[in-house]
């Protein structure tokens, strides 16, 4: 017989060698029923199947060598028995836990998510916003035509600023699409480490118009009200007389000298069976401008033509779109033609615009008068929420923006404002204040 401490040696040992097996498949079906069922399975039947795989174990491990089992006042196998029973139960408890806080919906998205290094935040006017550079040389990509050279300097030097709560996938996805946007890119390709720094490949825009657009598609260029900021591909429905049409921007221009002539283009729009100019090409010499006519003639009044923007400043503009092919002459046979700019998707900022209409408030964009009551003071000395039911969401000074600021916030003439309220607040608070 054995001495007491060594039988609970031994003890320890089996209890452990033949508890690893039921305590790992105790784990595994704790956190399987509860992370895809949310039910937990009671811990007596996790217990005595931990058991009888236990014993198979030491079944056969008595096969093996007999002496590691046998013992005659049963020391050994009540300790291993011990053993067994708390290590089972604390993996069923452990993997019961990890199932039930471990989020049901995993992708490989979330699980490669990244974020911004602290330091890169800027506070402005209380919420985080980071900057965002572009590092080492603006590659091209592959399977299209390589970038001018002025078109990537254009881009190495370009920041933009976001809001800093926005995961590092998110951001890579509008930087890419601010680039389309400002530089007419085919193609682009963002990656930011998490220091906002942007490794870029991008493409120029397609050689013609015809590559961008679908079949059964037209191009048309008219002079229509533009809502400001519009681009190339926003989706949009025209009002063209009693008519709406779907239709996507391909591009809008800006007429510099009051002409309504068309942005440089090369498609042709078919109109009932004949064919129209949707715009002529913007020459590349100042000198060829006076000498072309979109007849084919030569020409030495022409007016110069617009310049095409990246975004609509608003108003009345000339705008080239792409719509089906059946709808084409009616838009060009309007009289009076307007656009409705369509959301891509649903984002915070829309559903926040849309509750303060519901409840009858609107925006407006003002600026701060010289001796105005707002004039050399800041917005909680002038109270402008008490006195005036109007809350003023942004103050911008000096080209630089502070989104939703305190009352310690100065203003002083010149500084433009925007602030929401009921339309007779905000008349008022106009009044006053610009």
């Amino acid at each position: 017989m054995e001495s007491l401490p060594v039988e609970l040696l031994y003890g320890l040992y089996l209890g452990v060698l033949t508890g690893f097996v039921p305590a790992l498949i105790a784990w595994a079906l704790g956190f399987t029923f509860r992370y895809f069922t949310g039910i937990t399975i009671p811990g007596l039947a996790v217990v005595g199947l931990g058991v009888a795989i236990a014993g198979l174990n030491g079944g056969l491990l008595a096969l093996a060598d007999p002496a590691v089992t046998v013992s005659d006042d049963q020391v050994r196998l009540t300790v291993a028995l011990l053993v067994v029973l708390m290590v089972t139960l604390y993996a069923h408890s452990l993997g019961d836990k990890m199932g039930a806080n471990l989020p049901r919906k995993l992708s490989l998205r979330e699980l490669t998510a990244r974020t911004l290094s602290s330091d890169v935040v800027e506070l402005v006017g209380g919420r985080g916003q980071v900057r965002v550079t572009v590092v080492g040389e603006v590659a091209d990509v592959e399977g299209y035509p390589p970038l001018p050279a002025t078109l990537r300097d254009q881009i190495r030097t370009s920041e933009w600023t976001f809001p800093a709560d926005v995961p590092l996938l998110e951001l890579e996805t509008r930087v890419e699409d601010r680039l389309r946007t400002e530089f007419d890119l085919a193609e682009a390709d963002v990656t930011l480490d998490e220091r906002a720094r942007a490794t870029i490949a991008a493409a120029p825009a397609m050689s013609g118009l015809s590559k961008r657009l679908s079949p059964g598609e037209r191009a048309v260029s008219t002079t229509a009200l533009v809502p400001t900021g519009t681009a190339r591909g926003d989706e949009v429905m025209v009002l063209a007389g009693e008519e709406t049409f779907h239709a996507t921007v391909l591009g809008v221009a800006d007429r510099v000298d009051g002409t309504k002539e068309t942005q440089s283009g090369d498609v042709a729009a078919t109109d009932g069976g004949r064919s129209r100019r949707s715009g002529w090409k913007q020459p590349t010499d100042s000198r060829a401008s006076s000498d072309l006519r979109s007849d084919g003639g030569d020409r030495t009044d022409a007016p110069l033509p617009p310049v095409a923007v990246p975004t609509a400043a608003g108003g009345e503009a000339r705008i080239t779109l792409a719509v089906r092919r059946q709808d084409a002459s009616e838009i060009l046979s309007a009289d009076d033609v307007a656009l409705l700019v369509r959301s891509r998707g649903v984002r915070r900022e829309f559903e926040l615009v849309t509750l303060l209409r519901r409840a009858g408030n609107r925006f407006r964009r003002i600026t701060v008068r010289e001796d105005g009551v707002l004039d050399g003071t800041t917005l909680g000395e002038a109270n402008v929420r008490e006195t005036y039911n109007v809350v003023v969401l942004a103050v911008r000074r000096d080209g630089r923006w502070t989104v939703a600021p305190r009352g310690d916030q100065p203003v002083q003439s010149d500084d433009e404002l925007i602030v929401v309220g009921a339309y007779p607040d905000l008349t008022t608070f106009t009044e006053v204040a610009s």
